[in-house]
């Protein structure tokens, strides 16, 4: 490390959110490279060498790079439609449009939704894509190129779908793989862009859609493959009532049960949503360690309920915070996420003592990162761990007279992003991106939203 340029952050606030959910009133941090070397309270140390930058950092927060853990890259060029309905009905007015997306639709969605969450301090995001239709171009090296560019740490997940509407699926025929080129194609994803390393910027997941739009072997076979390779699975699970009603008409069970037949609970996994969980699918979740993306505004938007999240950190499962897709959270944007998350878990079971503050601030940071597998390496503040932190500004009229600044972050309004880094280099800057135009993606996203809509509005 001694020959590493290095940055010194001074005077700051800190919220670690390590273990102890240590926290400095006012203390600094030393960026070595693309790892934290230092942190503590007070002033940096003086006699630091090839120190290139010295940050200011008055006024401000410095936490963990915000994770999300769940989202749906290409309904960015989709947001506002179908505004009143429930998760099924949602599905059945939208798929037919999601079905007619390309590779210029998927390039501009994944640039415009890794945009908004990069200004709003997320640092590792992931993307779980499974619409392919035929002859679409590549899907999944489009999205991986937008968050190289971006310059944020990505996971895609890469998804699958089997079950079309000939099958009783909801997806149109022609937007399904079959069972044998969805797993060829994703051990192909998994191969070409998969980085196992400790400062992996780019990681794929395998992740068949959902119960009701993929088949049993599909999901059983897929579940082999990623064990086989050494990557994550993702999922959704337990979303709606109407889902548990399905998995018991179809296979005789509820979702969590369903899971575990096909090989699908483990501490490799992780669940979006589960919403409607019992004690005795908590309890499996706990004992096998799986993990869950919780979503609370796309539950809100689509009136799927109040999961259980209290219950599940009781328990000892593994929670992160999730945009979901923007066409059922059109804000795109995960800060937020740490707001909602608390108010929405106090209108269930547990009240006012559902969530904490500090409990909102882990969940969207070294929560998210042990869901995504990444615990060891990012989501707190440590030294030896990546440097993936962000400086959010406090002094202004929306937080200043909140004395406790991780209050004052989560109880308040979105808080501006000075400075966000990811493996040690500045994205961010003042709530602007520094590695893309913001405007170009607007325009070109602008477009591809109205070409879709031409394109579906012919068929």
């Amino acid at each position: 490390m001694a020959a590493a340029q290095r940055t010194v952050i001074e005077n700051c606030s800190i919220a670690t959110v390590d273990a102890d959910d240590t926290e400095y009133a006012s203390g600094y941090l030393v960026l070595a490279g693309n790892r934290i070397e230092a942190l503590g309270a007070g002033t940096a140390p003086e006699d630091l060498e090839n120190v290139v930058r010295r940050i200011d950092a008055t006024g401000h927060l410095a936490t963990p790079g915000l994770v999300n853990t769940h989202h749906h890259f290409y309904q960015w060029i989709t947001r506002g439609l179908a505004t009143d309905h429930n998760l099924f009905d949602w599905l059945v007015a939208l798929y037919p449009v999601w079905a007619r997306i390309d590779e210029p639709m998927a390039y501009a969605a994944a640039q415009g939704s890794l945009a908004m969450m990069a200004r709003g301090g997320v640092t590792t995001a992931m993307d779980h894509h499974y619409v392919y239709p035929r002859g679409a171009g590549d899907l999944s090296g489009a999205i991986i190129r937008a968050a190289r560019e971006t310059g944020v740490r990505f996971t895609l997940a890469r998804g699958s779908m089997d079950r079309g509407e000939k099958d009783g699926g909801l997806p149109p025929d022609f937007a399904v793989e079959t069972l044998e080129d969805a797993l060829a194609a994703t051990e192909a994803t998994v191969r070409e862009h998969h980085d196992a390393s400790p400062d992996a910027m780019t990681q794929v997941a395998v992740a068949p859609c959902s119960p009701f739009s993929v088949s049993t072997e599909l999901m059983r076979e897929a579940a082999e493959s990623a064990r086989r390779l050494g990557v994550r699975l993702h999922t959704h699970g337990s979303e709606t009532v109407e889902e548990e009603k399905f998995c018991h008409e179809l296979f005789g069970m509820g979702p969590t049960d369903y899971f575990e037949s096909t090989g699908w609970l483990g501490e490799d996994v992780w669940m979006a949503h589960c919403v409607h969980m019992n004690d005795s699918d908590i309890a499996a979740f706990a004992r096998t360690k799986t993990g869950v993306a919780h979503c609370p505004s796309s539950n809100a938007r689509l009136a799927a309920g109040i999961a259980r999240v209290p219950d599940m950190l009781a328990a000892g499962v593994p929670v992160g915070l999730g945009v979901d897709g923007t066409a059922s959270n059109e804000s795109g944007e995960l800060h937020t996420e740490l707001r909602n998350a608390l108010l929405i878990n106090r209108l269930g079971a547990h009240k006012e003592a559902a969530l904490t503050a500090r409990q909102a601030l882990r969940l969207g940071t070294h929560g998210g990162a042990r869901v995504l597998g990444r615990a060891a390496e990012t989501g707190s503040l440590e030294a030896g761990k990546l440097a993936d932190l962000v400086l959010w500004r406090m002094d202004t009229l929306a937080h200043s007279s909140i004395a406790d600044p991780v209050t004052a972050l989560v109880f308040g309004a979105a808080a501006p992003v000075t400075a966000s880094f990811v493996n040690g280099r500045q994205i961010v800057e003042d709530g602007r991106l520094l590695t893309v135009d913001e405007d170009a993606i607007a325009r070109t996203t602008r477009d591809q939203a109205r070409r879709l809509a031409r394109i579906a509005a012919q068929r």
